[in-house]
């Protein structure tokens, strides 16, 4: 399923990820091997010179690194979700230039549109009939895979406009800055900083939307993209802390006194774990694998995606990102049952797992996820294409 380079590359992660989980920084190196392995062009249309993988495919790629690296599996979706909205929202010449260029300069996407930071302001031109555009000044924050990038999507706001303009950016523009200033408890190394825009010069052929274009139901499945992104690192993350359980009990968990067995393995309340975890996380592999599979209809479909369709895909995200959130959080609390007092070991890593997916799952919150399944449940109203990330 996956290639001999993206293997390698897994192997060599896998080796080093508690290292430098406590380290942190920039994983330079790491994304080196991961660009090498050819994975930045996985979402790139073949007729620019990728590799034009399907949307299932290209979770399992994010899922299968998130088991051994969640962080460095965030970038690289992060990365195939800025690719994706090229897709979405740039013109046919502006796909053609980044994306051709992606591919030719082996580049990676950073991410400047967080929309739920309004803090940076585009400033338009006096004529919209020259080719100035808007002029960028400001912050913006949680900006993923910026540093060590070489493009950036980006989203900034024009006076009152609720709608933010977008554009494509070169991270070493002038008046760009990435600041080094990503220290959370987990996902340590996703390059996740500030970017700080001081007179940035955005022309009119770089801008992908205006404040003023209409939204369409196809612009709006790049929500459930970005979804499914915490979905599979969910999912990911929860199948390398069973697998780190699992091998460290076989390996090294003495069965405890009085319980009558020579292997701990063979002890009842730790199969009883193991298998409880094992039918989380199928379930839950099973639910992303069904909404990645309605998402790549709906994208195949492009803009005559209908809001009913969409609603249909954002049903499925939602329902998986639930059931990804619970599982993960039950399955990397829970492997410290398996591996015992030894297995807190600080060498270990082991709590990185947990640490990296609580980080992660308080991007936004499950409850406004269970009200509006609740409501499309109770009285059939579609998800509002506006109201998460």
């Amino acid at each position: 399923m996956f290639s001999s380079h993206f293997n390698d590359a897994l192997s060599a992660l896998a080796k080093t990820a508690a290292q430098r989980d406590r380290q942190g920084g920039h994983a330079a190196k790491e994304k080196a091997l991961l660009r090498d392995a050819g994975l930045l062009r996985l979402a790139i249309p073949a007729k620019h010179g990728g590799d034009e993988r399907s949307w299932p495919d290209i979770y399992r790629h994010v899922r299968a690194l998130a088991n051994v690296d969640s962080a460095l599996a965030h970038v690289l979706a992060f990365h195939q979700l800025q690719v994706a909205t090229v897709l979405i929202y740039g013109t046919s010449q502006q796909q053609c230039t980044w994306l051709r260029r992606t591919v030719d300069e082996s580049g990676w996407w950073g991410n400047a549109l967080n929309p739920r930071d309004a803090r940076l302001q585009a400033t338009p031109s006096p004529s919209q009939l020259s080719q100035d555009g808007y002029v960028l000044n400001g912050p913006k924050g949680f900006c993923s895979g910026t540093r060590g990038s070489h493009y950036l999507t980006v989203s900034a706001r024009v006076n009152n406009h609720v709608q933010p303009v977008l554009g494509l950016l070169e991270t070493a523009a002038p008046g760009i800055s990435v600041k080094d200033d990503w220290n959370p408890m987990g996902q340590r190394q996703t390059d996740s900083g500030s970017v700080q825009f001081t007179q940035v010069k955005l022309p009119l052929s770089a801008v992908m939307r205006s404040e003023h274009a209409e939204t369409t139901a196809f612009h709006t499945l790049r929500n459930c993209l970005a979804q499914l992104v915490l979905v599979n690192l969910f999912v990911g993350v929860a199948q390398g802390a069973r697998n780190q359980a699992r091998d460290y009990a076989i390996a090294h968990v003495k069965p405890w006194q009085g319980s009558g067995i020579e292997n701990a393995t063979d002890d009842p309340y730790l199969l009883r774990r193991m298998g409880e975890m094992q039918a989380q996380i199928s379930g839950a592999a099973l639910m992303a694998d069904h909404a990645a599979s309605l998402l790549q209809n709906a994208w195949q479909q492009g803009e005559s995606l209908t809001a009913a369709g969409r609603a249909e895909v954002a049903v499925a995200v939602f329902e998986a990102k639930v059931m990804a959130h619970r599982c993960t959080l039950f399955a990397t609390q829970e492997m410290f049952d398996v591996v015992g007092s030894r297995g807190t070991h600080a060498d270990l890593g082991f709590d990185r797992f947990w640490r990296n997916v609580r980080t992660h799952t308080l991007h936004d919150p499950l409850d406004y996820k269970l009200q509006t399944l609740g409501r499309w449940a109770v009285h059939g109203e579609e998800p509002s294409a506006h109201n998460y990330n």
